[in-house]
């Protein structure tokens, strides 16, 4: 899964593709992109018409760029209304044949003008000139998301009142083998999916909450690590229905209770040499890696607008519950936002990573994967010091010597977007402005909401 962007492709590559395709039975082929509300939107083609679209693109509005997560629209300066178009082209080098969905293939798309120019609000071409970028300054990133989701059964049979009343897929304790036990079928399928589809799976477990698991996948390249967790996402959605039950990833599926996290791990390389191990900093850190995680835990009340960026985030980003709420560093310290992995003894200079944990799966992961390499890239070279590790639970230490906390609302967070003039430039003003108008009017759209009825309202979304 190479995820490389670019637009109109080669004819014939494009006509050998669908040939392939059509001999393994496959269809239709999806072609997907992820909204500023987090949001994977598709438009569908016949196989037969992968030619065309890989050549020529799909019709789409650029409205999307201003779609909530209710599916209501507001608008941006830039982008908004009725007016205009742009062209889907789908990247053949990741293109992947659906083992959960039979007769389906996907595969990501770039969004372009009609006149052929990038289309400046794509995310997924924001992650790649943001990788490109880094490449130029002799920077390489590897990520992985880890994918964290609630599987249970609504309506018929579920527990509580209401249409919208949920029961957890499994019963079993925390992280349990009985769980296992009893989504064995399920998660054999899950995986034997993954497995066919070329995703390497690290591993799977199942998670904290009633009903959630997790799944962590290799690293890779930044666009590439961003369409993976895409196409994982959708992979259990269609495993999960096939078996009766029913995926959620959204930060809190039930108000009150842990929720998912979408949590980002990333390493930083220079020449072959992961910057995060074998130096004279913390842990093993060298100076240009110490600067890195120095400028991204100072950006990371503005990086929860884009990685944390739902109204649902803020009910998950609470203390003791292992969320990553508190904006500091430790080693294996998991309610740090910031969480230094060196890996086992031995191993530190190919496993050392960081985890930031206050993001979760209501994100764009192209915008993530975007601003996070953006800000590593620039910071690389200010010779930044982190400050003091935090060795404790944060919510256990006099209020006087706690670290601050990250931004408590989706109000906050975009403050500091907007106060991010690096972020703002690298993402350019379509982009930047339209996703800001996107989160500002979700932030309006649950004002009056209670924690419940925001829970109830998303749970379904992501």
């Amino acid at each position: 899964m190479m995820g490389a962007v670019g637009g109109p492709g080669d004819p014939q590559r494009a006509r050998l593709a669908a040939e392939e395709l059509a001999g393994r039975g496959v269809t239709g082929v999806a072609l997907s992109w992820v909204d500023n509300a987090g949001i994977s939107r598709v438009k569908a083609v016949p196989v037969r018409r992968l030619a065309d679209a890989a050549v020529s693109g799909v019709g789409m509005s650029p409205v999307f760029d201003v779609f909530l997560v209710d599916d209501s629209i507001t608008t941006s300066a830039p982008i908004g209304g009725p007016v205009g178009d742009l062209r889907l082209y789908p990247d053949l080098d990741v293109l992947t044949v659906l083992a959960a969905q039979p007769g389906w293939a996907w595969a990501p798309a770039d969004r372009y003008t009609q006149e052929g120019e990038p289309h400046p609000a794509c995310q997924r071409q924001f992650a790649a000139r943001m990788t490109g970028d880094a490449a130029a300054a002799g920077l390489e990133f590897q990520m992985a998301f880890e994918v964290e989701w609630f599987v249970g059964r609504t309506g018929d049979g579920a527990a509580g009142p209401g249409a919208d009343a949920i029961t957890p897929g499994c019963t079993g304790p925390a992280y349990g083998m009985s769980r296992v036990v009893e989504l064995s079928d399920y998660a054999v399928a899950l995986l034997r999916a993954l497995d066919e589809q070329g995703v390497p799976v690290d591993q799977f477990h199942p998670e904290y909450a009633a009903g959630q698991l997790e799944l962590s996948t290799a690293p890779a390249p930044p666009v590439a690590a961003a369409d993976r967790v895409v196409l994982v996402k959708d992979t259990i959605r269609a495993v999960s229905q096939a078996h009766g039950l029913r995926a959620s990833f959204a930060p809190v599926v039930v108000a009150g209770q842990v929720g998912n996290g979408g949590h980002l791990h990333c390493s930083a390389w220079s020449e072959g040499r992961n910057l995060f191990a074998g130096g004279d900093g913390p842990h093993g850190l060298t100076d240009r890696g110490e600067s890195i995680l120095a400028g991204l835990l100072d950006a990371l009340p503005a990086l929860c607008a884009i990685g944390a960026p739902s109204v649902a985030s803020y009910l998950r980003l609470v203390p003791q519950r292992w969320a990553g709420p508190w904006q500091c560093w430790g080693r294996e310290n998991r309610e740090a936002a910031l969480r230094l992995v060196t890996g086992t003894a031995g191993t530190e200079a190919s496993a050392a990573n960081a985890e930031i944990k206050c993001f979760d799966a209501s994100a764009n992961p192209y915008l993530v994967a975007g601003a996070v390499t953006a800000v590593a890239a620039a910071t690389a070279g200010e010779d930044r010091r982190l400050p003091g590790e935090v060795l404790v639970d944060p919510a256990t230490l006099p209020p006087g010597q706690q670290p601050p906390r990250l931004p408590g609302s989706v109000g906050e967070a975009v403050v500091a977007l907007e106060k991010d003039g690096r972020l703002r430039t690298a993402m350019g003003d379509a982009l930047f402005e339209s996703f800001v108008a996107v989160r500002r009017a979700e932030a309006e759209l649950f004002a009056a909401r209670t924690d419940e009825d925001i829970a109830a309202a998303t749970r379904w979304r992501y």
